[in-house]
């Protein structure tokens, strides 16, 4: 058993998933990973044997034929899974997003028709905010939804959609004209159900094709253009308009999370590569890991895993309480994503020349640690959301 990243007080259930998840990802994941993801290849065997799992019902309740499990739980399975190839962490993170606001925001109706289908993994989610000329500048979105008569119609272009050709559910944040001078009450959350592929998809709905990334390969991400799409009132999330900024909010505290989980994993995965490498590497005649350089670097790196794993954990928990915790997943996500990146730099230079090659997994962990750096929201959003909750919280008394 590892000493890093315990987590103490799990219960037996969650416990045995996390065993199974763990073998699941030494002998299906490791193996192939780096094949698939040079080949930039759809993990599709892997994403078979997740879904065989139930891995896409985790946390969708048990009366829509989900796992009914927390979100300590799923972002624990993220960690694992991320350890083992983050794209494949990728492919189930939007999917969990969407399904959680279908459960906490949607109506009876949507909750009934979607979460089924969704835990069985028939559905897959994908989670689409961002747009070609704004990033975190959630309230500028560009993209409308016009009412004509029981439907909408859809105009605009939409960046950045993880999973956006594999899915078969949007949820989508445009803008609809509901008169609020604030700018984010005017957004409303669209439920789009579309088929697989890429090109036009449906009727004013075109995926053009996959974004070519330096790293997290493998899942697809591209961008959404609609011209004139038409969708049924029923679709909004809620089935109320202009409550799609805070739906969508709470869809990202919960991806912060999981972010902050995925960061945690890919440094594990780095530390175990280089500890193991350390000590099978010899130069004056021992190996490097009994040079003091080298231990010191090790201790420090495992210090930073262990700190990104309890503040996940924390942020996790804190959700799961029913508690706010923007800023608590705010600090996992910023504090995770960063170590992440240090963790793995830290390894590739204990890897020396043997670190640029790809035949070695730490080559692969480079081009993707600094994804989970901008991945929802940069270290400086982070930054920005923590002040302010932190002055919210310590509101000066003069």
């Amino acid at each position: 058993m590892a000493r890093l990243a315990q987590t103490a007080g799990l219960t037996d259930v969650q416990q045995e998933i996390l065993a199974t998840v763990r073998d699941f990802v030494d002998k299906e994941i490791i193996p192939h990973a780096q094949r698939l993801e040079h080949g930039d290849v759809y993990p599709q065997d892997i994403v078979d044997g997740m879904k065989e799992m139930g891995l896409f019902g985790l946390t969708i309740p048990e009366e829509y034929g989900g796992l009914g499990e927390s979100l300590l739980t799923y972002a624990l399975v993220v960690e694992q899974i991320a350890r083992g190839w983050m794209s494949v962490s990728g492919v189930i993170n939007t999917h969990f997003i969407v399904a959680h606001m279908v459960r906490h925001h949607g109506t009876e109706e949507q909750k009934r028709d979607l979460l089924p289908r969704m835990a069985a993994g028939d559905v897959r989610g994908s989670f689409s905010m961002s747009e070609p000329d704004l990033g975190s500048d959630v309230a500028a979105i560009k993209t409308r939804a016009r009412r004509d008569g029981d439907d909408y119609v859809i105009d605009g272009a939409k960046m950045w959609l993880t999973n956006g050709g594999s899915s078969t559910l949007i949820a989508l944040l445009v803008r609809t004209d509901e008169g609020a001078a604030k700018a984010h009450q005017n957004l409303t959350a669209f439920l789009v159900e579309k088929p697989t592929g890429f090109g036009e998809v449906a009727p004013g709905l075109t995926i053009p094709g996959k974004i070519d990334k330096m790293g997290y390969k493998g899942v697809d991400t591209t961008e959404a253009v609609f011209d004139g799409y038409r969708i049924p009132a029923t679709a909004v999330l809620g089935g109320t308009t202009g409550k799609g900024f805070a739906q969508m909010m709470d869809g990202v505290e919960v991806g912060r999370v999981n972010v902050a989980a995925r960061a945690c994993g890919i440094a594990i995965r780095a530390f175990e590569l280089a500890v193991d490498y350390a000590q099978q590497r010899q130069t004056f005649g021992k190996p490097i890991a009994e040079h003091q350089a080298i231990a010191f670097k090790l201790a420090e790196m495992a210090t930073k895993v262990e700190a990104a794993h309890l503040m996940m954990v924390n942020a996790a928990r804190l959700k799961d309480s029913g508690a706010r915790n923007d800023v608590e997943a705010g600090m996992a996500k910023l504090i995770a994503s960063e170590y992440c990146a240090e963790v793995t730099q830290d390894s590739f230079r204990i890897h020396g020349g043997y670190g640029y090659s790809k035949e070695y997994e730490i080559e692969r962990l480079m081009r993707e640690a600094p994804f989970l750096l901008i991945g929802e929201g940069t270290s400086e959003i982070q930054k920005t959301i923590i002040s302010r909750g932190l002055l919210r919280e310590y509101r000066s008394k003069g």
